[in-house]
């Protein structure tokens, strides 16, 4: 995991009409995952008036069909509508591992098989999750964009910012929740004394729709964390880099 956020661009927004009063701000950010969580994460926005910044791949959700599939349509208008932030995350979800000798990327697709990527390809990994998010709401990404894993190479920065995504977003060492750890070892409990514990102001939060590995979703947790940290008199506040 790695632990930056390349800050080129990057504007930060205060989510809370009470902005001005808040001690600090935290930065909610979702990655798609299996989306099994999906409706109960948007329920407790909802319900608690926060503004999250998600990072869609097209991953295989918990139904069989993939996130961008027309299905969750009404799912992502539905968010638009609320006002959230919407960063890509690479159309397959493949994890970077190194630039290669000859100008490639090498990655490892989800099932663990090599692969590479020239330049034209990694961008069309971009624009392909643009083009679909737009023909199901209308809508584009903004220009931030998250490598699965968290891992990127010099190569992937630059093309990317050369395709329309000038800002990489990582996460905190602090804020990354721990969603997709085993919950035999992690219980929620554990996680959420954990998170209560260690967020900091400006720490951006990492957590995900849904993780199919894990027994003991997550998910419910999100809504005492938040209450605990407005109690601390944190905000909650979007990541944006502009429209493409």
């Amino acid at each position: 995991m790695l632990d930056y956020i390349f800050l080129a661009a990057l504007t930060l927004f205060a989510s809370s009409a009470m902005a001005d009063t808040c001690t600090g701000t935290v930065y909610l950010t979702l990655d798609t995952g299996d989306m099994s969580q999906a409706d109960t994460i948007a329920k407790i926005l909802n319900e608690e008036g926060i503004k999250a910044t998600f990072f869609i791949a097209n991953e295989r959700s918990f139904r069989g069909d993939r996130a961008l599939d027309p299905s969750w349509a009404d799912f992502w208008r539905a968010r638009v509508a609320e006002g959230h932030v919407f960063g890509n995350h690479t159309w397959a979800h493949s994890y970077q591992r190194r630039d290669l000798d000859n100008g490639r990327i090498a990655a490892i697709t989800v099932d663990g098989k090599p692969v590479t990527f020239n330049q034209k390809q990694f961008c069309a990994e971009l624009q392909d999750v643009d083009n679909a998010f737009e023909k199901l709401t209308g809508q584009h990404l903004s220009g931030l964009w998250r490598a699965p894993g968290g891992r990127t190479t010099q190569n992937s920065i630059r093309w990317a910012a050369s395709c329309g995504y000038p800002v990489y977003v990582g996460w905190s060492e602090t804020g990354y929740l721990g969603d997709d750890w085993p919950s035999e070892k992690y219980s929620n409990a554990a996680l959420l004394a954990r998170a209560e514990k260690s967020t900091r102001p400006g720490d951006i939060l990492l957590m995900h729709l849904g993780i199919h590995s894990r027994k003991q979703p997550f998910a419910p947790t999100l809504k005492p964390l938040i209450e605990n940290l407005k109690a601390r008199g944190l905000c909650f506040g979007t990541l944006a880099a502009g429209s493409r």
